[in-house]
């Protein structure tokens, strides 16, 4: 799919970045919007947030999402085991960032089978750019 639509009348525009953003943790959830911005590569972002594992599975049965982000600290059911029952569940999984505990647990992310980590205390930086590098364009 494209992510430019042009219009009859000429006018042409951005599809957005749909991310979904799961943590229990509303200021973690602040700290990653934050992070990222209003836009990657040009694109405008549209943030679905959710608290709940069933908020989760909702949202990815209704919706599709170019970005996942889930935070692996999540109580009851932590953004590992979601990411994992995503791979192993969904037909078409978009791809998966977790948030993990600390750097020693990124490989609790190989096991999730996430595309990627990021530790927390999240740095706002190190964030964009491993957001930005799902919307990144392709080179040839």
């Amino acid at each position: 799919m494209s992510d430019v639509v042009k219009h009859e009348s000429g006018d042409v525009d951005v599809r957005k970045a749909r991310i979904l953003l799961y943590s229990d943790d509303r200021n973690v959830r602040e700290k990653v919007r934050f992070a990222v911005g209003p836009t990657t590569h040009g694109r405008p972002i549209e943030w679905t947030e959710t608290a709940t594992h069933a908020a989760v599975t909702e949202q990815l049965d209704r919706h599709a999402f170019d970005l996942v982000i889930l935070d692996g600290e999540t109580a009851k059911v932590g953004g590992m085991a979601v990411a994992r029952q995503m791979r192993h569940e969904l037909y078409v999984c978009p791809p998966i960032l977790l948030l993990v505990g600390r750097p020693g647990d990124a490989w609790l992310a190989t096991w999730s089978e996430a595309d990627a980590a990021v530790s927390h205390p999240l740095d706002p930086f190190v964030v964009r750019d491993a957001v930005d590098s799902f919307f990144a364009p392709a080179t040839a």
